[in-house]
């Protein structure tokens, strides 16, 4: 029988996930950001053999104070949370969940073109506010979805998900920029450019793409001021992509119609952000893979990935 190892959850797990560890392994429960629960989470990391959760940094500093790590399993599919320099020079196994929320998380970015579109945040308030009393006018007017073009930065699993919406549902041209073409089923009006005619092209662009050193910061002022003229913008992957003073200045000047955002530089977002209460912006609590089916099965494949680990074998999604 394997040896029982140390584990330390510190994002709070379904009962029967925390359970299936807790047969095999010894468990300590510690969120870091919950200022009752950070104290136990530092004082358990120094007999750590294993961290599962998500949504806290894991530098360096951290690493440090966890001499034993062998394995870190993440409750996401972004590991931009996470040292992984560090983490090789460690030789600590790192985990995430990809696959399981591809679906989910395409869903919230065409509900986000949807929305932009439609202006369906800004007309339901319209409602529930008593504003309705009479028939609405063009100055409240939205704007088609079906038979624009798309233009899809990134495509993985998520933005090749959001083209098959678009182009299968929505009749919608796609543009897509990626570092190689993706080798994918054909769709009609899916052709891969270069990311300026991209912005040109597109009268909605949307983020689907990772945060790296490269993505960093990359939609700017340059390449806001590429769009086409009265273009949406959405961005579904990470906030830190997005120079946010640059999109609201874009907004400002009425170069672009409308912003739908799920992720932002800074989570939650700060009451003073400009963006939470801009008229043209939709704005989600970063919610993309946020319904109980997916987080269930996100749940489970961390949990299978981090058992594989301390059991010696490969896990499922280890990078």
């Amino acid at each position: 029988m394997a040896a029982r190892r140390n584990v330390v959850v510190f994002r709070e797990l379904p009962p029967d996930q925390l359970g299936r560890i807790a047969a095999a392994h010894d468990v300590v429960v510690a969120n870091p950001r919950i200022d009752a629960q950070r104290e136990a989470f530092f004082d358990a990391l120094p007999e750590a053999d294993a961290l599962i959760g998500s949504s806290f940094r894991i530098d360096e500093a951290v690493l440090a104070q966890a001499p034993r790590l062998a394995v870190v399993s993440s409750i996401s599919v972004g590991v931009d949370n996470y040292d992984i320099a560090a983490l090789k020079r460690r030789g600590i196994v790192l985990c995430h969940t990809p696959g399981v929320l591809t679906e989910t998380t395409a869903d919230t970015i065409f509900a986000l073109v949807m929305a932009t579109s439609r202006r369906l945040v800004e007309l339901a308030l319209h409602v529930r506010e008593g504003r309705w009393t009479r028939n609405i006018d063009e100055s409240l007017f939205g704007w088609d979805v079906q038979g624009k073009t798309l233009g899809i930065v990134g495509f993985g699993r998520i933005g090749q998900a959001v083209a098959r919406r678009a182009a299968l549902g929505f009749g919608m041209p796609v543009l897509y920029h990626n570092p190689v073409p993706a080798k994918v089923p054909a769709l009609a009006g899916l052709v891969h450019v270069p990311l300026e005619q991209l912005l040109a092209q597109s009268d909605i662009v949307a983020l689907t793409l990772p945060l790296t050193d490269e993505t960093r910061g990359l939609m700017d002022a340059r390449r806001f001021a590429q769009m086409k003229r009265g273009a949406i913008f959405v961005n579904g992957s990470r906030g830190a992509i997005v120079d946010e003073a640059a999109l609201l200045a874009a907004l400002d000047s009425g170069h672009l119609r409308a912003a739908g955002l799920d992720v932002f530089a800074v989570e939650p977002l700060p009451l003073a952000s400009p963006l939470r209460t801009h008229p043209s912006v939709t704005a989600l609590p970063h919610i993309g893979s946020a319904t109980h089916e997916t987080r269930h099965a996100m749940a489970v494949l961390a949990t299978s990935n981090l058992l594989q680990a301390l059991a010696g074998e490969r896990p499922v999604a280890a990078l």
